[in-house]
C-alpha cells in the first residue's frame, strides 16, 4: 500500500507511474477523497471540543444562578451528542473508501524497471547455460511421463477435476528430490531459514501481501472463511506482521517447501495439458525482510540464489527484467527465470523474484528501530521462487530425455535417489 501523505506531496510522480503500468491517473481521486476524511476528522475534533468547553460552561452557569444560559448550553450539548455520531459514521465510511481504494493501487516501479505493455516489453538480463545438444526427438513432459507410466492426468481428473496431476513411483521420488536439494542449498549455502508454515491463512494476512481484496477469484476459500495459500510468501512474510523488529535482526531469510493453492480464474483455455498451470503444485519460496537501505542488494542477491538452482540441475536458462505492464501488484521490480524446455521449443518461467520495498510492511505493519533511533521505519521485503518444483520436474523430464525414452538423473540429485541413475518405463 501507498502512502497517502506520500500520494499528496508526490501527485504527479504517481500517475505517471501508473500510466507506466497501463492504469489511470487516481492522484486527483485519492487527494479528493483524504480531503474529505480530513474535514470530517476536523468537524469531528471542533465538536468534540466544543462539547466538552459547553459542558464547563453549564457548571459555571449553574454556579451563577444562570438558569436560561445553563438551558441553552444543554440544549447545545444535546445537539452536538444527536449529530455526532452521523458524523462519526460519515467518517469511518470515507476512512473505509480512502484504505479501499489505496490498496488497489499496484506498487511504484523502480527507475530501472522498462516501461511496457505486456510480456512483449520485457528486457533479457543475461542468459546461462546450453540447449541440450542431442539429435532425437523432443518431447513434452506429458508425453514422456505417460509413455514412462509414471504421469497419470486421466486418473487426476476422475478425483479431482481439470488442471490436477497424479505423480507416481520413479517420477514421485524425482519431484521429492527436486524439493529436498533446493531447500538444503538454500539452508546450508544460501543463508536461508527453513520454515513449515500453515497452508491456511485468515484475511488480514492475505490482505498484507497483496492478495485481497483484489485478486480474491484466484484463490481457493475454506468453508471457514480460511485461504488456502497461493505461495508461501503469504505466511512467510506475514511472520513479521504488526511487530517491529531492531535493525541489526535484518535481514531476515525465510525459506518453505509447501504446496501452492491457485484457481488459474484468469488462464481458461491456457496450457491445459500437463502440470505447466496447475490448481496444486509444490514451490520452494524465498523470502527476505531487510532494511530500506538494503533491498536492491538484496534482490540481486536472492536472483543469484534461485539462479543456483538451475546451475545445478545443468539447465539453461535466461533471466528476465519484467517491463511495467508485466509485474506483479506488489511489486517495484521483478526478474523472472525462464528456463528451457525442449519439447515446447520456448522458455517458461520457473521462479519470479521481486522487490516490493516497504509495499507489503504498510499493509502489515511490520517496522524495525534502528540503533540509537527513536523513530521507527517499515521493513522491506522481497519475495521469489527458489524453485517452483513442478516446473523444475518438467524440464529436467524435458532437459535429460534419452533416445530410449528414458530420463536420465541430473548428478546433484543422485544422493537423494537411493541409487537411481535414470527413470525408466514402470513395469
Amino acid at each position: 500500500m501507498l502512502d497517502i501523505k506520500w500520494i499528496r506531496d508526490n501527485a504527479e510522480a504517481l500517475d505517471a507511474a501508473l500510466a507506466k503500468r497501463g492504469a489511470e491517473p487516481l492522484s486527483a481521486f485519492l487527494i479528493d477523497l483524504d480531503e474529505k476524511r480530513r474535514a470530517l476528522v476536523q468537524s469531528l475534533q471542533d465538536k468534540q471540543s466544543r462539547r466538552n468547553a459547553a459542558s464547563k460552561e453549564i457548571g459555571a452557569a449553574m454556579a451563577a444562578k444562570d438558569g436560561a444560559l445553563a438551558d441553552r448550553l444543554k440544549a447545545e450539548v444535546a445537539d452536538l451528542k444527536t449529530t455526532m455520531p452521523a458524523l462519526e459514521e460519515d467518517s469511518r465510511r470515507v476512512d473505509a473508501e480512502l484504505i479501499d481504494a489505496l490498496s488497489r493501487i499496484p506498487n511504484i516501479p523502480l527507475d530501472d524497471v522498462p516501461v511496457g505493455s505486456d510480456e512483449g516489453g520485457n528486457v533479457v538480463k543475461h542468459m546461462s547455460g546450453q540447449k541440450p545438444g542431442w539429435n532425437h526427438k523432443p518431447l513434452e513432459h506429458f508425453e514422456i511421463g505417460e509413455a514412462l507410466g509414471w504421469l497419470d492426468f486421466e486418473g487426476a481428473a476422475r478425483i479431482a477435476g481439470s488442471r490436477f496431476t497424479i505423480v507416481k513411483g520413479q517420477l514421485a521420488r524425482l519431484e521429492r528430490a527436486l524439493g529436498q536439494f533446493m531447500l538444503d542449498l538454500h539452508t546450508s549455502e544460501h543463508g536461508y531459514m527453513e520454515v513449515q508454515p500453515p497452508l491456511l491463512v485468515r484475511d488480514d494476512a492475505m490482505y498484507g501481501t497483496g492478495q485481497l481484496p483484489k485478486f480474491s477469484e484466484d484463490l481457493f476459500r475454506t468453508t471457514d472463511e480460511r485461504w488456502l495459500i497461493p505461495t508461501a510468501e503469504v505466511p512467510l512474510t506475514n511472520m513479521v506482521r504488526e511487530q517491529i523488529l531492531d535493525a541489526d535482526v535484518l535481514p531476515l531469510r525465510l525459506t518453505a517447501l509447501t504446496p501452492c493453492f491457485r484457481s488459474e480464474a484468469g488462464s481458461a483455455g491456457r496450457d491445459t495439458r500437463g502440470m505447466l498451470r496447475q490448481h496444486q503444485f509444490n514451490k520452494v519460496e524465498l523470502v527476505s525482510i531487510t532494511d530500506a537501505e538494503t533491498s536492491v542488494d538484496e534482490h540481486e542477491r536472492m536472483t543469484a540464489c534461485a539462479e543456483e538452482v538451475l546451475k545445478r540441475l545443468g539447465l539453461h536458462y535466461r533471466v528476465m527484467t519484467l517491463c511495467t505492464g508485466d509485474m506483479g501488484f506488489g511489486a517495484r521490480k521483478t526478474y523472472d527465470l525462464e528456463v528451457w524446455l525442449p519439447g515446447q521449443d520456448t522458455y517458461r518461467e520457473i521462479s519470479s523474484c521481486s522487490v516490493c520495498g516497504d509495499f507489503q510492511a504498510r499493509r502489515m505493519n511490520a517496522r524495525y528501530r534502528g540503533k540509537d533511533e527513536k523513530g521507527t521505519r517499515f521493513v522491506h521485503t522481497l519475495n521469489g521462487s527458489g524453485t517452483a518444483v513442478g516446473r523444475a520436474l518438467i524440464a529436467v523430464i524435458e532437459n535429460y530425455l534419452n533416445e530410449d525414452g528414458s530420463v536420465t538423473i541430473p548428478d546433484v540429485l543422485l544422493p537423494y535417489m537411493g541409487g537411481l541413475t535414470r527413470i525408466e518405463k514402470a513395469s
